[in-house]
């Protein structure tokens, strides 16, 4: 196995204090503000995404310790393969969040939509766009998910990730 190892360039800030009752997507933090302080060595990479109205961002999952290959998702009561759901106990604790850019402000990016834990370390942006990130003209196949999209914007973190 090859080792990876990756740095933060910055802090994600959120009213996210706890992991029980965080919301699980983004699509159930709407309106939810914080801030990302980008480390300033990082600044000029900033350049441009100001024309961006949402970002991708790519974090640490530095809360969880250990995985599991077989998961119950927030949204089933059926254990699943964690690779079919966006349960947090990976091989490689690696979180993934479309949120609103609302401004930048030197190496401070003030975003909306967060459904991250305050103080998450960032491992990347990328800006959002439909183009490359959103399927179009092929027909999309959900999975286990496909008869649980409507619980997800209401449907708030318990302990089960928790050890």
């Amino acid at each position: 196995m090859i080792s990876v190892e990756y740095n933060s360039i910055g802090t994600i800030y959120s009213p996210h204090k706890e992991l029980h009752g965080m919301p699980i997507q983004p699509v159930g933090a709407k309106g939810v503000k914080g801030k990302i302080e980008l480390n300033t060595e990082f600044e000029d990479g900033l350049k441009d995404l100001d024309g961006f109205s949402h970002i991708i961002l790519i974090y640490d999952l530095h809360l969880c310790n250990g995985h599991s290959l077989k998961v119950k998702p927030f949204l089933d009561k059926e254990e699943r393969g964690v690779f079919a759901t966006r349960a947090p106990k990976r091989p490689n604790p690696i979180g993934m969040s479309v949120v609103r850019l609302d401004k930048i402000e030197g190496n401070i990016l003030h975003i909306s939509n967060v459904d991250i834990h305050n103080e998450t370390p960032l491992l990347d942006i990328k800006p959002y766009i439909p183009d490359f990130d959103a399927t179009k003209g092929e027909e999309l196949c959900l999975g286990w998910y496909a008869d649980k999209h409507h619980e997800a914007a209401g449907k708030r973190s318990d302990k089960r990730f928790v050890d």
